[in-house]
């Protein structure tokens, strides 16, 4: 069982050309938000995308989710919480909250899988069992 959650926050807000004409967040850019969660989330526990690549891999995203609750307008100033979910599976699971005012926004899931030379790879690479250690994860 894991020993600790692993989560970041970063504060956001929407930008004009986010919205549509009633200057209410378009859908899709919530998994844009997501996208700023993972990235802050690689930087503070030092597992990057640019670190996959050097070691040969690739993480596709193959399942994405969103639950919207209330809307995002332009100008309103947020927080992404971005959790890193555990797997023994070779997948890379995170779980996201968006919130605005302590006021639950959306709540979000994307899965990545791990590829080499464009081919699926169904064993963790021993990189990511490395990271998963040394974060204490396993």
């Amino acid at each position: 069982m894991p020993q600790q959650i692993l989560q970041s926050k970063i504060d956001l807000s929407v930008r004009f050309h986010e919205c549509d004409p009633l200057q209410i967040v378009w859908h899709g850019n919530y998994f844009k938000y997501f996208e700023e969660g993972r990235e802050d989330f690689s930087r503070k526990h030092r597992f990057s995308y640019l670190d996959v690549k050097e070691k040969g891999y690739a993480t596709p995203i193959v399942k994405t989710e969103c639950e919207h609750f209330l809307p995002l307008k332009y100008g309103d100033v947020f927080t992404v919480e971005t959790t890193f979910v555990p797997s023994r599976a070779a997948k890379i699971i995170f779980e996201y909250r968006i919130i605005k005012s302590n006021e639950l926004i959306c709540t979000g899931k994307t899965i990545q899988v791990f590829t080499q030379n464009g081919k699926l790879v169904l064993v963790n690479p021993p990189f990511f069992q490395d990271w998963k250690k040394k974060m204490d994860l396993i």
